[in-house]
């Protein structure tokens, strides 16, 4: 807890509705999206920018410790505080105010607390979007700090890539502001100081305001599940699609039958498109787009995916096993239920990897042989970003399981899981979930000394307070 007079000068700051300190008011903000849950000693609420820094300020000359936190649906134990009660956590959910549209530039300066879909709704109208497609709702400036990917990352990129300007608070004494808001796409005026702030788990600054590069809205979309020989044919099966659709590619998705099994389980209402209602070892979602308005004579994108696919059939080495085209509605339904589906199976452990393209599926492979040796007990329902190397390699403990009775059960796990993917395979141990308190040991574990004195630096520099989750050091 922290003294009632801290309560009282920042209720000064914010005013009354900025502080909260009900411990049942503060509960949604001291759990996580997944298990992880902490007790703040107050959760603060600021309005502007302006707010932020003075909250800000006032707490590191008060030595108080602080959390940042966006939209909360983080995996990895980075925007909720411990379970000291020492910690005020910072929340962005009512620094919603800006929402600045140049469509000249094609973008958009918003408030940090701005949600992904409120975002996307108000652009919509303008045949706009930003082109991150994630599963979950976060908040913009936690997007920032988390440097999310999604699943069109093939074709538009991560957070970095669409991010123009911020607006960041430093944890310093003065609580200064740096307004690296700039709206130019190209500008090679010295240090892009704003790369710093992404991805970096709000450790080295609080994001107040962005500017976001913009994309248009498809007009035109097919999507396929489609089925390949073997793991060993997926690869080629995503060059073979590069090759011949170039940029139409938006997506490739891949989704392993214990995933897909967990979100018919947990979604009876999906569509079972498979043949006989077998799903297969291994399944690819597909999907082409473009941008423009079907014009005369020009062929649908339906007719150009399934002469695609025809082409690749003829191919002579065998590819594919199956292809179904589909509605995109019902073929993105399933893919966006995995995750509910698989938590619903039991005791999650979920691990967020990155591989070179041609080393992700060899990993799940391997992983799926040596796991019943291993840990046996443990399913392994995988699906990810096979198209830019990610996977989100999950899994299940059944909830009755004996394994959950060993205290030492899910680190010897996490241990094994990252000791593959880091040393034998050079993946990286998070590929879009960036850090928190759930991995800060493998950030210890696997960072070269010198970048970690790097970095301890960098944090002493713009936030030399206490910020954050993670430990840079």
């Amino acid at each position: 807890m922290i003294d009632e007079h801290h309560i009282d000068a920042l209720t000064k700051l914010l005013g009354d509705k900025g502080v909260v300190t009900r411990r049942e008011d503060m509960e949604a903000y001291e759990a996580g999206a997944r298990y992880d849950r902490g007790r703040a000693a107050a959760v603060l609420r600021p309005v502007t920018t302006e707010e932020v820094s003075a909250a800000v300020g006032y707490c590191v000359r008060s030595g108080i410790a602080l959390i940042p936190q966006s939209g909360n649906t983080g995996l990895v134990s980075g925007s909720t505080p411990d379970e000291s009660g020492s910690e005020v956590v910072v929340s962005l959910d009512r620094l919603t105010r800006q929402f600045a549209l140049d469509l000249d530039n094609r973008s958009v300066r918003v408030d940090a607390g701005f949600r992904l879909s409120e975002l996307n709704r108000r652009l919509e109208e303008h045949g706009l979007f930003f082109p991150i497609d994630l599963g979950a709702d976060p908040r913009i400036g936690g997007m920032i700090a988390t440097n999310t990917g999604g699943s069109r990352f093939l074709k538009y990129g991560d957070v970095r890539r669409n991010t123009l300007g911020l607006k960041v608070v430093l944890a310093d004494e003065a609580g200064t502001v740096l307004d690296l808001g700039s709206d130019l796409r190209k500008n090679n005026t010295g240090v892009d100081w704003k790369q710093i702030f992404i991805g970096t788990s709000g450790a080295f600054g609080i994001v107040t305001e962005c500017v976001l590069n913009l994309e248009r809205l498809p007009k035109q979309t097919a999507t396929a599940f489609l089925v390949p020989a073997s793991g060993a044919h997926v690869l080629p099966l995503l060059k073979a699609m590069e090759e011949r659709l170039g940029a139409y590619l938006s997506a490739f998705e891949g989704m392993s039958r214990n995933a897909i099994a967990a979100a018919f389980a947990h979604v009876p209402a999906l569509k079972n498109p498979f043949q006989g209602g077998k799903v297969p070892d291994y399944v690819i979602l597909a999907e082409i787009s473009r941008t423009s308005s079907p014009r005369e004579g020009e062929q649908p994108l339906d007719a150009v995916l399934e002469s695609v696919l025809a082409e690749i059939w003829e191919m002579e080495e065998v590819l594919l096993a199956d292809a179904l085209v589909g509605p995109p509605h019902e073929i993105w339904a399933l893919r966006h239920a995995l995750s509910e589906g698989v938590k619903h199976l039991g005791k999650l452990i979920a691990f967020d990897l990155s591989f070179r393209r041609g080393d992700i599926m060899a990993f799940c492979d391997h992983m799926k042989t040596e796991m019943p040796e291993k840990f046996p007990g443990v399913t392994v329902c995988d699906f990810g970003h096979i198209g830019d190397g990610g996977v989100h390699f999950n899994l299940v403990v059944a909830k009755d399981s004996p394994l959950l009775a060993d205290a030492t059960f899910e680190q010897r796990l996490r241990e094994w899981v990252f000791a593959v993917a880091v040393e034998q395979y050079h993946g990286s141990f998070s590929a879009e979930h960036a850090l928190g308190r759930r991995n800060q040991a493998f950030y210890d574990l696997y960072t070269p000394e010198k970048l970690k004195n790097m970095a301890a630096g960098l944090k002493t520099l713009t936030s030399p307070g206490k910020l954050g989750s993670v430990r840079f050091g």
